[in-house]
């Protein structure tokens, strides 16, 4: 009997240790999902990540790929062990150093597999986890903030299921990088592949806004643990990704914002191009027929509020508040227009409810210390316990603190003890002045150097339901995220500017496009557009041209709309200038803002030719009217272009050539002698009038009382003075500008002789000039013509 009772157990946990192996793998464990895939091995590292299309296993032998990386107590540990559940469908890896282990659940999807932590213990031991980092040997397209990485064959990529999973190697404690993105970034094998989550579920010290502002305490956030952390990782062929990301953001209920009914990104919105402008209840009308002659898809204001925060509507444009935004709104829409309105995402002005005249207790301290001795309400200095927060200059440009609800300036604080701030500006930005206690907490305010404030994570959420609720009540429907990185003086990171966005994209009830100043990773999948580049460092040419032209690449490597950022319609704006940028345009297939303010637009002679520009071009550009070796001569800077209406969705595009570059400098000269210059210009192209660009060339020095001789009969006097880079342009009419160094326009004039007509042939050009300054620059011109001539029109496949 005690024979057959031992034989059971035996029998039990022979059947026990049976039902183990069966159910976890000590050896190595694969799983598959579509064309994906994985293996891990009994240590918990990835030994295979191979496509079923080609076969080839894309994973790098060369190092070692741990599934999740543990970050404790900023030491990074790859996982020991791995044990697979298959009736749970879980992994189980192993830190023993650490005493962590995490559970991961596998679910395998026709398009992807999912990874999800559904346990981490003990929450005490972790930092932070990274998903990988995942090495592979794919190099030729790294779309380092979508996370998909290209070879031409087939696609490889991570995708965070969630916004508190972040694209990236942990950069820091903060949880933030400036960089474009890192879910992607190339290595000497080839690339790699992350993503990565932070327990904020405990106080932590971070050194915010990337590492600026020193060891600011951040309070925890209650549950945010990596727990929950999800990603995606796929495989497919290459020519199928787009769709695929579509299909993996359908999949994971992803924020997948649509355009009557079409995901965005397939959407005759993408990669649209729009005016900037400012605009109220009394030019609204005006504003949307200027924005209709252009083509433009929106109306974007580019400054209607009084105040961030509260977002309170400027009672000079908006007399009406919202009511009259609203109406506005209403008459856009009738007209087939998007209305927009720029904000700095969560900055918070000195005037607004959340600061003056009660400051709320939200706004965000870089850190505190506390009052040492009682003071009055007039007191001007003040002893605090540690200099720590005061003392820092690099980001602290308003010098406020808070005592209770009081803002109080200081001019600096002393560097020995007792810790003093002195000269203190009592009842600031229209506060109330008051006594406070020894004891109480003095708060440094996180600002910036546009004179604002920052929410911490709690009210940044309210703000964000600010400007939903705006959006809501009036029907605005386009949104810049412009200042995105304000989030970050929430201590949390990049994790808060992925919240801020998907606050908003939840919250709001209707479709809209939106754009951010930065890039991340989550937010691919909410961002309307990227559109980088300002206009306020020079004129089209000038102004952040090549850093415009580099972000195509990156558009391409992530599956991003083109866009080539923002440009200016002065009063004084060109023609050619205007189609310079246009061509730029078409070449790269790229979308633009053109900012163009009413009064510039009523002085500009030329603003119906400028906007019928716009609108033919982009007409053309989005009608795919241009060839593939036409968009490559329109990327060319050096090009310049004049597009022609025929008819209906035809045109003429003429390209401009340009004669070989004549050169005039200082040199000495016989008593008496002449001191022009003399070239002999061939001139290739059909009869027109007179077209060239002078520059200014050298470090020092300028130029005056310019003159040019053509044929010896006609005389141009040019009556300005122009410094070492600086420019004039001559387009073919009567009036010639000129240009500062930096290529903003400077002004203009009317030439006493008419411009001649040149035609084919030789032509004797004389120029003269005077020369000031030690160090003498020379004077550079280009001619150039109408040359080359095609017809081109509409495609029948039309983006």
């Amino acid at each position: 009997m005690i024979f057959s009772k031992l034989n059971i157990v035996k029998n039990t946990i022979l059947f026990t240790g049976l039902f183990c192996l069966s159910n976890s793998s000590i050896a190595q464990q694969s799983f598959t999902s579509g064309e994906l895939k994985m293996s891990l091995n009994k240590e918990g590292s990835i030994t295979e990540l191979s496509n079923s299309l080609t076969g080839k296993n894309y994973l790098s032998l060369d190092t070692i790929s741990p599934l999740i990386t543990l970050v404790s107590n900023d030491i990074r540990y790859k996982p020991a062990s791995m044990a697979y559940d298959k009736i749970q469908k879980k992994i189980t890896l192993g830190y023993p150093t650490t005493g962590v282990s995490i559970d991961v659940r596998v679910s395998s999807k026709n398009t992807h597999l999912v990874l999800e932590i559904i346990r981490a213990a003990p929450e005490s031991k972790i930092d932070a986890i990274v998903w990988g980092p995942i090495p592979n040997t794919i190099s030729k397209t790294i779309g380092e903030i979508i996370g998909v990485v290209r070879d031409g064959e087939i696609s490889l990529g991570i995708q965070v299921l969630n916004i508190k999973t972040l694209g990236g190697d942990y950069p820091t404690r903060e949880g933030s990088t400036w960089a474009r993105g890192i879910a992607a970034v190339p290595a000497k094998w080839g690339s790699t592949l992350q993503a990565y989550s932070i327990n904020r579920d405990r106080d932590r010290f971070v050194d915010a806004w990337g590492g600026l502002y020193k060891n600011m305490p951040v309070k925890a956030l209650k549950g945010e643990t990596v727990v929950g952390s999800k990603i995606a990782i796929f495989s497919c062929k290459e020519s199928i990704t787009f769709n695929r990301l579509e299909q993996i953001e359908i999949a994971e209920n992803l924020p997948h914002p649509t355009v009557n009914g079409v995901w965005f990104k397939k959407s005759n919105l993408y990669g649209k191009s729009y005016m900037i402008s400012s605009y109220g209840e009394k030019d609204i009308d005006e504003m949307i027929g200027y924005t209709k002659r252009a083509g433009l898809v929106s109306l974007y204001h580019e400054g209607p509020f009084k105040s961030w925060g509260n977002f309170v509507l400027n009672p000079d444009q908006f007399p009406n508040g919202r009511d009259g935004l609203k109406n506005c709104v209403d008459k856009a829409h009738a007209a087939g227009l998007y209305l927009g309105m720029h904000t700095l995402t969560n900055f918070i002005n000195t005037n607004d409810p959340y600061v003056s005249p009660v400051p709320d207790n939200r706004l965000s301290l870089t850190g505190n210390s506390t009052l040492n001795r009682n003071i009055d309400a007039d007191q001007n200095t003040i002893e605090v316990a540690s200099p720590e927060y005061f003392n820092d200059e690099k980001g602290n440009n308003l010098h406020t603190v808070k005592i209770g609800s009081e803002l109080i300036r200081y001019k600096s604080v002393s560097s020995t003890a007792p810790y003093l701030l002195v000269d203190c500006q009592r009842g600031a930005f229209g506060t109330t002045r008051s006594a406070h206690q020894a004891g109480d907490q003095v708060g440094k305010l996180f600002d910036h150097s546009y004179n604002v404030f920052f929410p911490n994570l709690d009210m940044q959420r309210e703000v964000a339901k600010n400007i939903s609720k705006l959006m809501n009540e009036t029907g605005v429907d386009h949104l810049d995220l412009d200042g995105h990185e304000g989030a970050l003086a929430s201590g949390q990171g990049d994790y808060a500017l992925e919240l801020f966005a998907k606050d908003v994209y939840d919250q709001v009830k209707h479709d809209f496009i939106i754009g951010t100043s930065l890039s991340k990773t989550f937010y691919w999948h909410i961002g309307s557009y990227y559109n980088w580049g300002e206009p306020w460092y020079g004129g089209f040419k000038e102004s952040m041209q090549q850093y415009r032209i580099d972000n195509q690449g990156l558009f391409d490597r992530n599956y991003m709309p083109h866009m080539l950022g923002w440009y200016l319609l002065a009063e004084n704006t060109t023609l050619s200038e205007m189609e310079w940028m246009l061509s730029r345009a078409a070449g790269y297939h790229a979308g633009f803002a053109m900012v163009a303010r009413p009064a510039a637009l009523r002085k500009n002679s030329q603003s119906n030719l400028l906007l019928d520009a716009i609108r033919e071009w982009e007409m053309a550009r989005n009608g795919n009217a241009f060839s593939k070796a036409q968009q490559e001569a329109l990327k060319n800077p050096k090009n310049e272009f004049h597009l022609e209406k025929r008819d209906e969705g035809k045109w003429t595009l003429y390209q401009y050539a340009m004669s070989p570059v004549f050169t005039r400098e200082k040199f000495e000269r016989q008593p008496g002698e002449p001191t022009h210059t003399t070239w002999n210009l061939q001139y290739p192209w059909k009869e027109q009038p007179l077209q060239f660009r002078m520059q200014i060339t050298g470090e020092k020095g300028s130029v005056k009382n310019i003159k040019m001789q053509i044929d010896n009969y006609v005389e141009l006097l040019f009556p300005v003075e122009l410094a070492a880079g600086e420019s004039l342009v001559s387009d073919g009419t009567e009036t010639i500008r000129f240009y500062d160094k930096n290529g903003k326009p400077k002004g203009s004039f009317k030439l006493q002789n008419k411009l001649p007509t040149v035609s084919a042939g030789a032509h004797k050009i004389l120029i003269d000039s005077d020369f000031a300054g030690d160090e003498t620059p020379k004077i550079e011109v280009q001619f150039k013509g109408l040359d080359k001539m095609e017809k081109i029109e509409l495609s029948k496949t039309i983006h």
